[in-house]
């Protein structure tokens, strides 16, 4: 999840985003309203109108979804929080934040605008469902209001369970931040609560399948694997913010790297170098020393072998950009968003055309391990 996501639209300056695994429960989801849910509520009607009222349901539960979490994405961005927008997958939806709260008050309404904009939808589609009824509207569209307001409400009411990543958690987070002044310890604790919820998710889920046959049970087991993973995963984040914030990159590179002249063959690149060195990016310089670019073993594989003998590895090469490389007092966290972002895991550090090192991701990794294990020694 969070690989490859489709660009829908852009809102307010917030692009909303569909990761593929959001289509997966757009099926099951249409499956479950148009032949149990809706059929539940009314009664002996054809199988088309089922069909699409659980489209009509489904989509209202992708709109209010968006709406939930745009929420966050303005408050936050009222705090002076970076969001890189909105993506919508297989359990719901994220505003992805580009750091952390400045401060407990900002953590508490960034995480309560969401469900207080979910409970004040679920109100409002209740109302219409009422003044609706009272008009005399068709039952099937009071029916959909109806799921709706109601799948807010629980929207709301789940996102509130005070477990972390979940909005409640975010919510107990800022209480206990602003308790012991320590993001740290509040992180810790938050995230071992969600992890606890997680678990009690996928027992939960598991004794559905095997007490009562239920395969619903099934998407309850991976959300528990999903929240407790997001859990974990939100501490060891924050450790890495505060490992790399504020450090230049030039403090982890690696000074005079493997580097390769534009003039030799690809098939030379292959032999002498990728083979020896087990590189997947290579420095391209010119024959003065300035650097050109850089090239890797991607664009090698893509080329036909018979072209190898050749074609120049400058003819290959791709130009310098900020998707591989960075400048030397270029913040390690940023150069690190970069390499996640782009799935590189070494990066060029240079100064105009002159190289300066590379930067990796195992040493990086290797700085925060080693750095965790110093700091939680007695």
């Amino acid at each position: 999840m969070f690989g490859r996501s489709i660009h829908l639209f852009t809102i307010f300056g917030f692009a909303v985003r569909l990761d593929p695994s959001w289509f997966i429960m757009a099926v099951l989801w249409t499956w479950s309203l148009a032949t149990q849910v809706f059929p539940a509520m009314i009664k002996g009607l054809p199988s088309p109108v089922y069909w699409g009222m659980g489209v009509a349901g489904t989509l209202g539960l992708f709109a209010s979804v968006v709406v939930h979490e745009l929420a966050h994405s303005l408050v936050a961005r009222r705090f002076g929080i970076g969001m890189r927008g909105i993506t919508l997958f297989i359990f719901g939806g994220v505003a992805e934040m580009g750091g952390e709260p400045p401060s407990p008050r900002a953590e508490f309404l960034v995480a309560a605008a969401g469900p207080a904009m979910s409970f004040g939808i679920g109100l409002a589609g209740h109302g219409v469902a009422a003044l609706g009824r009272a008009g005399g509207w068709p039952a099937t569209l009071l029916a959909v209001l109806g799921y709706l307001a109601m799948a807010n409400l629980a929207l709301a009411l789940f996102n509130m369970v005070p477990a972390f990543p979940l909005d409640g958690g975010r919510i107990l987070r800022s209480v206990l931040w602003r308790w012991k002044g320590s993001l740290r310890w509040a992180t810790l604790i938050s995230s071992r609560i969600g992890s606890g919820f997680g678990y009690l998710l996928i027992a939960g889920g598991v004794l559905l399948v095997v007490t009562q046959g239920n395969w619903g049970g099934l998407y309850l087991f991976l959300l528990g694997l999903f929240v407790r993973n997001a859990a974990q995963m939100s501490y060891q984040q924050l450790l890495l913010r505060r490992a790399f914030e504020g450090e230049p990159v030039s403090r982890f590179m690696q000074p005079n790297p493997v580097t390769v002249p534009r003039q030799i063959s690809v098939g030379e690149l292959v032999q002498d170098y990728v083979y020896r060195y087990h590189h997947k990016m290579y420095p391209v310089l010119d024959a003065s020393g300035r650097l050109i670019g850089c090239v890797t073993t991607r664009q090698v594989k893509d080329m036909p072998k018979d072209e190898w003998s050749n074609t120049t590895v400058g003819a290959l090469a791709g130009q310098c950009s900020p998707e591989n490389t960075v400048r030397p007092d270029t913040d390690a966290l940023t150069a690190l968003s970069a390499m996640s972002r782009t799935g590189a895991s070494r990066l060029m550090v240079a100064e105009g055309d002159q190289l300066l090192g590379i930067l990796t991701l195992k040493d990086l990794l290797r700085f925060f391990s080693l750095k965790m294990e110093l700091e939680q020694s007695p």
